[in-house]
């Protein structure tokens, strides 16, 4: 007896329609934690040095072109209103920070090509102290392309926004990812990290600081890790960590949580000094 024709029935895992459904939500958070641990462990990467900072941060190139481009327009005799007055006052900003960008190159090159000597010399296949960024443009872009300029590797953590966020053409193509969740993404940052280095920055850069100090403060991160502040006029401008400490916010030792650099040269030597004996562990 048949019951007409046969009715060819879809498996619930490939339904588009459902993964994306708040009912999926769950499924969807899980495949954001799984699918980069799978490819983590594919490449061997047992670790990272994470970079922080300003996606609006300029190349020099790119700054001083930005602002030939303004004084242009006033040598050609145009109007000095109050848009182009604010877009030189920006453009000379940019070409004062873009140093940032440039630091970050070199200090990333630094550590990948100590990584890979690292690499060249032990017997096994881990991959130690990868350049991990979040893997969009100004210091992410520039953490990335250090690490290319070295011929290594390196992770972009990316995360969809409607602004801002497109991958930079320097991550490690295998090592490219894209998240919607940003908790997820922070786990990711977090959990393979042994050290941070935080350029300067807006919102999402001092929410991923104090978010980190915040957890090594309170102990629910007890691996060593270095936080390295780049910059010392930026950020003794930008955040009062003494006023915290007068004001009885935080306690004395909790200063001793991070350190200042100003140089490429400086913070190498910081986090060499601190990670050496992490090698073989």
């Amino acid at each position: 007896m048949t019951l007409g024709n046969t009715i060819e029935l879809e498996k619930a895992y490939k339904k588009k329609e459902f993964l994306s459904s708040p009912e999926a939500r769950t499924i969807r958070i899980l495949a954001e934690y799984l699918e980069p641990e799978s490819r983590f462990r594919k490449h061997h990467v047992e670790d990272t040095i994470v970079f922080f900072g300003s996606a609006r941060t300029l190349s020099p190139e790119e700054a001083t072109e930005q602002l030939k481009c303004v004084q242009g327009k006033i040598k050609q005799g145009q109007r000095e209103t109050s848009d182009l007055k604010n877009e030189l006052k920006q453009a000379k900003i940019d070409v004062k920070s873009s140093v940032y960008y440039q630091d970050a190159v070199e200090l990333a090159k630094i550590i990948t090509g100590w990584s890979k000597d690292i690499y060249s010399k032990t017997n096994n296949q881990s991959r130690r102290f990868i350049v991990c960024s979040g893997g969009g443009p100004g210091i992410m872009e520039a953490a990335n392309k250090g690490a290319s300029e070295a011929n290594g590797y390196s992770i972009g953590l990316n995360i969809s926004l409607p602004f801002e966020q497109d991958p930079n053409p320097y991550i490690t193509s295998q090592l490219s990812f894209e998240f919607h969740y940003f908790f997820i993404r922070k786990f990711w940052f977090t959990y393979l990290a042994k050290a941070l280095v935080v350029f300067p920055g807006g919102f999402g850069t001092i929410d991923e600081l104090m978010e980190l100090l915040t957890l090594v403060q309170t102990k629910k991160i007890t691996k060593k890790m270095p936080i390295l502040l780049y910059g010392k006029d930026y950020w003794d401008q930008i955040i009062n960590f003494k006023g915290l400490l007068e004001w009885g916010m935080i306690s004395p030792e909790d200063l001793d949580l991070f350190y200042i650099v100003n140089t490429p040269e400086e913070a190498f030597q910081y986090l060499r000094n601190h990670l050496t004996d992490l090698k073989n562990n």
